[in-house]
């Protein structure tokens, strides 16, 4: 028997039969209600409720008091035991015990010492049901002993070296609390440097001259006897020589690279680090494999201590602090194990059994190492204990049955182990009871309509006690109403109405007897505002009048307070209160707010309030029109079991005639909180004759429309339930289509809570095959929504009804409709499959029709898969895609569209059903035509020169056909952008590499490229190129002219040649092929983001359009891609602005023969500067760059060959790269070639076959006598830019 706090709900219809209400519940342990009367008739076995500490420390000054306090029915008495034996307190002056309680009071203030009581001491509370015993308290008195006198010499230390101050306090109970201060009382300051440790020793991870002092004194606090004591004071000398040399850190505590730690789970793991170095070490500490905790963790002492509160076993591990400085640094790793006291996973509980009942007793505890469970009775082990033979010990859990009053007993459950021990007191109490109601007889319970009300039977007896409800001295009848039956006894009514009122009747029984009680329930209309105080504009000086019209139960007497701003109204005689009506007159500024009505009886309460805003004297104002007012004071008459007469009173039409009253219903019983439309009614009405359905409750609201539109809705009127009928409409949607060959399943849609007309909805189900004489089937479901059907054969019509039905009766024959059972997957494939190739692209397929009955299903169409056939060597090197085109419908026919040209296809035909497909018929092949070709895969342009280019291509990708020949289109572009002649040139189709020769010299052209087959032309593809300069160049060498790739990539050589409005772009690439780069430039010295152009193919030049003239650009080369890497910076400036441009000079014969002129003088240059360097001379380059000197490369510096001082107040010009271009975009050869030799490390300085430089620049040359010259080589221009770059 057990009275719930947390009510267990327990749910009962009432039928047409009186109604008994059962409460019978199988417990085996019942609790005693907490009833004064009750407790003071029921023996109890003793239970401890208080008792001093395990650990009891005890001040030696005062007296001491053990306390063990308990209770019991009859009350119990106490004894003690001291060290294991009886404490006979009788024997001795100083002890005595309380009275009424088991509490020890030592009187050793008068004499005595409180060393002579130390000890264990364990109390014992007994009655005639049992004994109860408290823990062993262990009583010590606490100490706070002095320090040892020691002599301490002075300490003298250099700057810089660690020291060591240590406490050693002397050992006290309980352990004192350390701190280190000076003869003035003032802490020492600490720091990352300097610190306290656990153990309470003062640490230096370096000294300084300010540590210098004579009173260095560490403080033991006892706070048990609020006593300090103080160590000898210790001078410390810090000499101000030189510094120690800086030092890594090392470890001062703890010692070496590791350490262990063992901590109780529960308890603070405080771990700590302290370092010694110079300069000071930071600490830092990680866990191995694992993470600290974030909201447990926290760290002390700058660091060096770290904190894990409430730590468990999964706080076991390795920690590891790490001291470092700018030096080095140095790890220690601390194993920490975490055990475990015993704690509780289950402690035990007193049961209370009946005679003949079963129980258990259940001790679970946990810790580490794992606990060991022993059971005492009555403060005696188990086992030497007297026999009881309904109880079984079984590990952790006490078994009892078949209980007498004999049994009871207290028991103590011991779990203990290495770190502590826990105990439990829990009595086995076996009593037999008749059966008591403890709620007062005869009790009113008075409820607001459609509220729940609660009956309370509060009941006690062993055994547990049957409950019984009636209602009425005879035990009347309860209909068509739901009732809840709590586990304590009370009965609930959801939803009181009127006819709940009466008489109910609460019996208990068990086998010892019965008791009865008898309460009253009233059902109260509820109290309602029916006229509302309503939102006023008044102007000032004028009088305002809220109302406030109050409908309540005759019964009770409501109470009206007006309120202003939910507090009291002003103590005015201008407010004025009636029955009704609040008056104010004269309305002043002051007098704007919020008034509220409030209406409270004894058993609810109701409010409502408005606005009243003073405005200052205005004209009259035109009238206001509006939204009608809500109607109000609804109420349901003439009340039958399908129709009721709902009345109501009409709101203010504000100024516009109601034209008609719209009348909504919520369902509470199916859809609470959903309002549906019921009727509409004349605006001049204020009654309405509603018809209701069955077996729903009820509630209307009514809303007002006039021209300006539709009021807010009323306050929903009271509830009707009306009465329970036989359906009158069947499911909808009833459907019949089978998952499964041999199955057909029937759905359909349930007819919702107001459709079921009552309660106990359910259907009737029924099916026969439609071709045949078999009889109808039926089943009768549940309110579900499905019905499966098995066994049944495969696709075959079916006739299907679905009749619903209710506790009351049938809805009408429903009509049936059709359904089929389940489809399996066609048997036959498609015959006679015929391919009509239409174009390269495009076939028409035809096949003969399957036999509807091989189908077995809904046929859905016909589905083509084809692909494209590959030689044996291609299948094994990849998967066949096949490709699926699907025709809807009894189709013999479908076009092929997308194919590729100049392949062969193979396709097969299926038949699909709605499980699947059929066999596929016969693979019929079939072969498209030639067609045009796709665009070549790549067209790239390498190794300009000054009049040819070479271009090189990849076939198209798909050839469509066998290719003829390639075209290539070309033509110039000048520098307006203007394209010209175009030049047609067919190239043989085995060709992939073409050289354009006799082209302009540094002229843009732009190609066009396509391949032809025999059937046409396919795309093209184009691409734009420059021709160079000169033959110095700066396009890079062709890719794969004997180079090796660096395992590395690497961009590196990256040049810019610039003109006015734009910059040609090379460099060297060295690393995997098919590398995608761009290009990023900007402005040099801005903060500007980069510009990024992408690179097309591999190759490694571009061309950068529409920059500034004269301005200086940084330009860098990257590579996309995963393996991205970039280039180091580059600088280059572009021209001047001109005045005007001469167009299409290369074009002018004048010019061209200059060109050719020193085109001659360049070769013979370097004819002489070749045989030079063989015959081992240098050329004087340096004499050169003096007589041709830029007035815009800033002048290096002759020690470290480095660029000079720029300064933007001389020429506001950036700094060159050592490759120079003027402004008429020509390079000079006497600059720059001759340079690159002399600029050569060694053997790396070196030409390619091609004439481009190849080798390793140099940041800085070392001067050398040149041979039969006394002039120095000058650095780098190249290298001078790299290394500032």
């Amino acid at each position: 028997m057990q009275l719930k706090i947390m009510p267990k709900k327990k749910h009962f219809s009432a039928g047409r039969v009186p109604l008994i209400l059962f409460l019978c519940q199988m417990i085996s342990a019942l609790d005693v209600p907490l009833d004064s009367k009750l407790l003071g008739d029921l023996v109890q076995p003793p239970t401890i409720t208080q008792q001093s500490p395990k650990d009891y420390i005890i001040d030696p000054r005062e007296n001491i008091v053990i306390q063990c306090e308990a209770k019991g029915k009859p009350p119990p008495s106490f004894s003690w035991t001291r060290n294991g034996t009886h404490f006979d307190i009788d024997k001795d002056p100083l002890v005595t015990m309380k009275p009424g309680s088991g509490t020890l009071v030592i009187n050793i203030m008068s004499e005595g010492k409180a060393e002579t009581y130390e000890g264990v001491y364990q109390c014992t509370a007994r009655n005639e049901r049992g004994a109860a015993i408290s823990n062993n308290i262990v009583v010590r008195p606490s100490r706070s002993p002095l320090w040892t006198k020691e002599r301490l010499e002075p300490i003298t230390l250099r700057n810089g070296q660690s020291l060591v101050l240590p406490c050693r306090p002397p050992i006290g109970l309980p352990p004192a609390i350390i701190f280190w201060m000076d003869n003035s009382f003032q802490r020492l300051p600490q720091s990352e440097r300097v610190s306290q440790g656990l153990n309470g020793d003062l640490y230096f991870s370096n000294v300084l001259p300010e540590d210098t002092r004579e009173d260095y004194i560490c403080y033991a606090r006892f706070n048990h006897t609020q006593t300090i004591q103080q160590k000898q004071p210790i001078s410390l000398k810090v000499i101000s020589a030189k510094p120690s040399k800086e030092r890594p850190p090392t470890f001062l505590t703890p010692e070496g690279n590791e350490s262990l730690k063992e901590e109780l789970r529960g308890n603070v793991l405080s771990l700590e680090c302290i370092a010694e170095g110079l300069p000071t070490p930071i600490i830092y500490w990680i866990k191995e494999d694992g993470t600290l905790p974030v909201n447990r963790t926290f760290y002390q002492n700058f660091k060096k201590t770290l904190q894990i509160t409430q730590v468990s076993e999964a706080d076991s591990g390795n920690y590891q602090c790490i001291a470092k400085n700018t030096l080095g640094a140095v790890h220690h790793t601390i194993s920490v194990t975490v055990k475990a006291a015993p704690y509780w996973i289950s402690a035990p509980q007193n049961l209370v059994l009946s005679p003949g009942e079963n129980g258990t007793l259940i001790c679970r505890a946990n810790g580490n190492p794992k606990p060991r469970i022993g059971w005492l009775t009555n403060g005696v082990p188990v086992e030497i204990a007297p026999d009881d033979p309904s109880r079984k010990i079984d590990g952790d859990t006490i078994i009892f049955s078949n209980v007498q009053e004999r049994s009871s007993a207290v028991y103590q459950c011991n779990a203990s182990n290495e770190y502590g021990y826990l105990l439990a007191n829990a009595f086995v109490n076996v009593l037999a009871e008749p059966p008591r109601i403890l709620t007062s007889a005869n009790i009113l319970y008075q409820v607001i309509a459609n509220r729940p009300a609660l009956l309370d039977c509060a009941f006690f007896g062993s055994p547990l006690p049957t409950i019984e409800w009636f209602k009425g001295t005879k035990g009347s009848a309860l209909h068509e109403d739901i009732y809840v039956l709590h586990d304590n006894g009370t009965l609930e009514i959801p939803v009181a109405q009127k006819d709940s009122t009466g008489t109910y009747t609460c019996v208990a029984r068990n086998k010892l007897g019965m008791a009865k009680n008898e309460v009253h329930l009233e059902i109260k209309d509820p109290t309602r505002i029916i006229k509302q105080p309503e939102y006023a504009v008044v102007q000032r000086g004028s009088k305002v009048s809220f109302e406030c019209k109050v409908k309540h139960d005759n019964t009770l007497i409501p109470t009206i307070m007006w309120l202003k701003d939910n507090g009291e109204l002003p103590n005015d005689e201008r407010f004025s209160v009636d029955k009704d009506h609040l008056v104010v007159t004269d309305v002043s500024d002051d007098d704007g707010g919020m008034y509220t009505c409030a209406a409270n009886t004894t058993l609810d309460s109701v409010s409502a309030s408005a606005v009243l805003r003073v405005v200052a004297p205005t004209p009259t104002p035109a009238p206001v029109y509006d939204v009608p007012n809500p109607p109000f004071d609804l109420e349901l008459t003439n009340q039958l079991d399908k129709s009721v007469q709902l009345t109501w009173t009409p709101g203010d039409d504000n100024n516009s005639p109601i034209t008609k009253f719209i009348i909504e219903y919520e369902d509470a019983m199916h859809e609470a909180g959903i309002w549906h439309h019921q009727a509409e009614v004349s605006g001049t009405q204020t009654t309405a004759q509603l018809t209701l359905s069955p077996y729903v409750n009820y509630s209307f609201r009514v809303m007002a429309e006039n021209s300006i539109g539709r009021s807010v809705p009323s306050e929903a009127s009271e509830q009707y339930l009306t009465k329970a009928a036989e359906p009158d409409q069947n499911p909808m949607t009833v459907e019949g289509l089978g998952t499964e060959p041999d199955n057909l399943v029937i759905t359909w849609k349930p007819l919702n809570g107001f459709e079921s007309n009552g309660p106990g909805l359910q259907y009737k189900v029924s099916w026969r095959q439609k071709d045949g004489d078999d009889e109808w089937t039926s089943v009768v479901v549940a309110n579900v929504s499905k019905y499966i059907v098995s066994g049944t054969p495969t696709f075959v019509p079916y006739l299907i009804k679905v009749q619903a039905l209710n506790d009351v009766g049938f809805a009408p024959e429903p009509a049936a409709v059709m359904g089929h059972s389940g489809e399996d997957l066609p048997m036959v494939a498609p015959g006679n499959v015929r391919v009509n190739v239409v174009n390269s692209t495009l076939a028409e397929v035809h096949w003969d029709p399957v036999p509807l009955k091989s189908v077995r299903g809904h046929l859905q169409g016909y589905r083509i898969y084809y692909w494209k056939a590959q030689s044996s060597s291609k299948r094994n090197r990849r998967h066949i895609e096949k490709k699926i085109l699907t025709f809807q419908g009894n189709k013999t026919h479908g076009m092929l569209p997308g194919l590729q040209p100049y392949s062969h296809y193979v396709l097969n035909v299926r038949v699909v059903n709605g499980k699947g497909e059929g066999p596929a018929s016969t693979d019929r092949g079939f072969h498209t035509p030639e067609g045009v070709p796709s665009a070549p895969s790549s067209l790239k342009i390498v190794n300009p020169t000054l009049d040819s280019l070479t271009l090189e291509w990849d076939p198209p990708s798909h050839p469509n056909g066998v290719l003829t020949e390639y075209t290539l289109r070309y033509q110039p572009i000048n520098s307006t952008h203007e394209l010209g002649p175009l030049v047609d040139l067919k190239i043989p189709a085995n060709k992939t590499r073409w050289t354009l020769n006799h082209l302009n010299f540094s002229t843009r052209y732009k190609f066009y490229f396509y391949a032809q087959t025999s059937v046409g032309s396919g795309s093209q593809i184009t691409e734009e190129a420059i021709t160079t300069v000169d033959e110095a160049g700066i396009l890079p060498p062709d890719v794969g002219a004997g180079k090796v790739r660096a395992v590395n990539p690497r961009i590196s050589n990256l040049t810019a040649a610039a003109a006015e409005t734009y910059a040609n772009i090379s460099w060297e690439y060295e690393g995997p092929e098919h590398v995608k780069f761009y290009v990023e430039y900007g402005v040099a010295g801005s903060k500007e983001e980069w510009r990024k152009e992408i690179v097309n193919d591999s190759r490694s030049f571009f061309g950068l359009k529409g920059l500034m003239p004269g301005t200086a650009y940084k330009v860098r080369v990257g590579a996309e891609g995963d393996s991205g890497f970039v280039s180091s910076e580059d600088v280059f400036e572009t021209g001047p602005a001109m005045a005007s441009r001469q167009v299409d000079i290369a074009t002018q014969g004048w010019f061209i023969g200059l060109m050719c002129a020193v085109a001659l003088l360049i070769l013979i240059l370097l004819i002489v500067c070749f045989i030079r360097r063989n015959k081992g001379g240098k050329y004087p380059v340096k004499e050169k760059e003096d007589a041709h000197a830029d007035p815009e490369i800033q002048p290096m510096k002759e020690d470290d060959g480095t660029f000079g001082e720029y300064s933007d107040a001389e020429d506001h010009k950036p700094l060159k790269k050592g490759s120079r271009t003027p402004s008429d975009r020509t390079v000079k050869k006497e600059d720059s070639d001759d340079s690159l030799v002399d600029y050569g490390e060694g053997v790396n300085g070196q030409f390619n076959e091609d004439g481009s430089f190849i080798g390793q620049y140099s940041g800085k040359k070392e001067k050398e006598p040149a041979e039969g010259n006394e002039s120095s080589e000058a650095p780098s221009p190249v290298n001078a830019m790299n290394s500032f770059v």
